[in-house]
């Protein structure tokens, strides 16, 4: 057989050597959210403002969706890396910032900080773009689910050293959550340094077909129904992640055990990647779209069931449909790099919202209301499977 012949059939290799900064970079972003943000609520609980026990992750989803587009626009004339270094430089202010604010019982500034780790997360999350136009568009699934594999090492280093950051809270005369706020800066500003010696492969402007317009790439076929995967995903994962420890909080689970659940649900969103990338690479996209609404529906239904078991089965069902739909919807926009920051602005505006709406529904319905209504939402990815189909 000649070399024509094989050629065609040949798996083109991953460049694992010159990702290795990007993909250690992401893994420290996720620790850093494991041991603050997700736990938001519980430090508002702790601020006497339990009511308001969303309001730090709408902020924060907030704060993502107004700067994922100024950060998608600085990418695309500047670069990835100079891009990426920012937000991480910016997260880091962040989480010291909202250290201090919950240490000093200042709701004020935790808030500020709450913010500008969201400001943060809206440039650095973008980094799965990076990762992808890196490769061939038939790796593309693959090298995004293997950022989401690494991304897992940084949550689970950090749940494993969830006792050390007990320590530390102790030494500082605080709790486990906020301290987790401190770890969380030192971990961004590895990442910041680790962006530096980082060289991409492209630019953005090359990932695509054509440098298009925003209004351009959003009249593409298949990129608003792209759009509506990724922000139903990203607003039910949020939602539910976030407002699910403030149950487990009432139903008697201590700090380890809500980081148990915290980590079950990390390794449905990130533990996976190594068989939901190359799956979509072989299967297409529709076959993400489904898997990821069902097991998002299915994670929402089961959220209320009685019992610390039913949270932890909803909590990691909740991460691996996450999972499905956003590698998915990522490797669809990765040809369109003008509707990338945009798109995660829908998503974090999809997040905030829910988080918002999702705690005044607990307080005045109950937990169970709020999962019925995710359920629900967590359907619409099948549109965007029928606008594939019909491609």
């Amino acid at each position: 057989m000649s070399a024509e012949t094989r050629s065609p059939l040949a798996v083109p290799a991953l460049p694992l050597g010159r990702l290795a900064p990007l993909y250690g970079a992401q893994a420290l972003a996720t620790g850093a959210t494991t041991v603050s943000t997700v736990l938001a609520s519980l430090i508002m609980s702790s601020l006497g403002r339990e009511s308001l026990s969303g309001l730090p992750s709408t902020l924060i989803s907030a704060s993502a969706a107004l700067s994922a587009g100024l950060f998608g626009a600085l990418m695309l004339r500047a670069g990835r890396r100079v891009g990426l270094g920012s937000a991480f430089v910016l997260g880091t202010v962040g989480a010291v910032l909202g250290f201090l604010g919950a240490r000093a019982g200042a709701t004020p500034l935790f808030l500020l900080g709450a913010s500008l780790m969201g400001a943060a997360q809206g440039g650095y999350q973008q980094a799965r773009y990076a990762a992808a136009e890196s490769v061939p568009e038939s790796r593309r699934g693959t090298a995004l689910g293997l950022l989401m594999l690494m991304s897992v090492l940084g949550s689970f280093l950090m749940t494993g050293f969830s006792g050390a950051v007990e320590g530390l809270g102790d030494r500082l005369d605080t709790s486990a959550e906020v301290a987790g706020w401190l770890v969380g800066g030192g971990l961004l500003g590895i990442a910041a340094l680790l962006i530096l010696v980082w060289t991409p492969l492209k630019s953005p402007a090359q990932a695509g077909p054509a440098r298009l317009s925003l209004r351009g790439a959003f009249a593409v076929p298949g990129v608003r129904s792209t759009a509506l995967a990724l922000a139903t995903a990203q607003g039910l994962m949020i939602t539910l992640m976030s407002l699910t420890p403030l149950r487990a909080h009432h139903l008697g689970m201590d700090h380890g055990g809500i980081a148990a659940l915290i980590s079950g649900h990390i390794a449905g969103m990130f533990g996976f990647g190594w068989l939901t990338g190359p799956l979509i690479d072989r299967l297409g996209l529709r076959v993400g779209y489904v898997g990821g609404a069902l097991l998002l529906a299915a994670a929402a239904l089961t959220a209320p069931l009685p019992g610390p078991a039913w949270l932890g089965a909803s909590m990691f069902l909740l991460g691996l449909g996450w999972n499905l739909a956003f590698v998915t919807g990522s490797k669809a926009l990765s040809r369109h790099p003008a509707a990338q920051g945009v798109t995660d602005g829908l998503g974090y505006v999809a997040a905030g919202t829910g988080t918002l709406v999702g705690g005044l529904v607990i307080t005045h319905a109950g937990f169970p209301a709020l999962a019925s209504a995710c359920a629900l939402l967590a359907l619409l990815p099948l549109v965007s499977a029928w606008r594939v189909r019909r491609g």
